[in-house]
């Protein structure tokens, strides 16, 4: 089973870099995807302690549920966006489709605690079995995954809970 658990200390502030935000209500300032954010300092926020007051609550609430930490230690082993090039390219986007796969695994574990009938729960399993990734995988793995139609087919199950939820 993947551990769904954010542990930025094994991370490289991918989120603070890899994803963009808009200023509004939950955002001081507009950022581009791929741009460090101006608050990034070494591998943490400067503002960490004071994110709201300085109109940041949208970190706070941000989690990648261990897909930082799983891209930086199990894909890169180490390497860093900061050595630029191709490789700040490609952890961005192993970052981009692991936060979706957390994500989709996130859902399938609160799926695991409905009262399915026995036809649900195997379409679950199967589900769980297609995001399971192989000990050797790569970027292009992740983009296979993606490509697969992976994320439709857990749309339609989750969709098809409804019948199940609303008994």
């Amino acid at each position: 089973m993947v551990d769904l658990t954010a542990d930025c200390s094994r991370c490289d502030a991918l989120c603070c870099v890899a994803m963009a935000f808009d200023e509004g209500e939950m955002f001081g300032f507009d950022k581009p995807a791929g741009t460090p954010c101006r608050h990034l300092k070494g591998k943490r926020c400067g503002i960490y302690e004071t994110l709201e007051d300085e109109s940041f609550a949208g970190c706070r609430q941000y989690d990648c549920l261990g897909a930082g930490q799983r891209v930086v230690q199990e894909m890169f082993q180490g390497q860093s966006w900061r050595d630029g090039g191709d490789i700040s390219t490609d952890i961005f986007e192993a970052f981009r489709i692991m936060r979706l796969i957390h994500q989709w695994l996130e859902l399938m574990e609160a799926a695991a605690d409905l009262p399915l009938n026995s036809a649900k729960e195997a379409e679950l399993e199967t589900l769980y079995a297609r995001l399971q990734l192989p000990d050797d995988y790569d970027l292009d793995t992740l983009i296979a995954l993606e490509r697969s139609g992976i994320g439709r087919d857990v749309q339609v199950y989750f969709r098809s809970l409804a019948e199940v939820v609303g008994r």
